[in-house]
């Protein structure tokens, strides 16, 4: 028995084939920012936790959403 460990292979950076799409940056918010949420609709941000949550005020509550939410963009 063969104690090697299947592994995916790397791309080679030379190589046309089968090459990994880039991953677009999170989204980074900063306190006062104007944002929209699919489902809580317009709010502010009034707090930002090391780029892992974001503290919004929504007007009638104040929601802690994690990031990168794919629901939550700034206007």
């Amino acid at each position: 028995m063969s104690s090697y460990r299947a592994v995916p292979r790397r791309h080679l950076a030379t190589s046309p084939f089968n090459v990994p799409d880039p991953e677009p940056p999170a989204e980074r918010f900063a306190v006062d920012d104007k944002v929209t949420h699919d489902k809580y609709g317009l709010g502010t941000v009034t707090g930002v936790e090391d780029g892992a949550a974001e503290l919004i005020d929504f007007g009638s509550h104040v929601q802690r959403i994690l990031t990168p939410s794919a629901k939550l963009t700034k206007l």
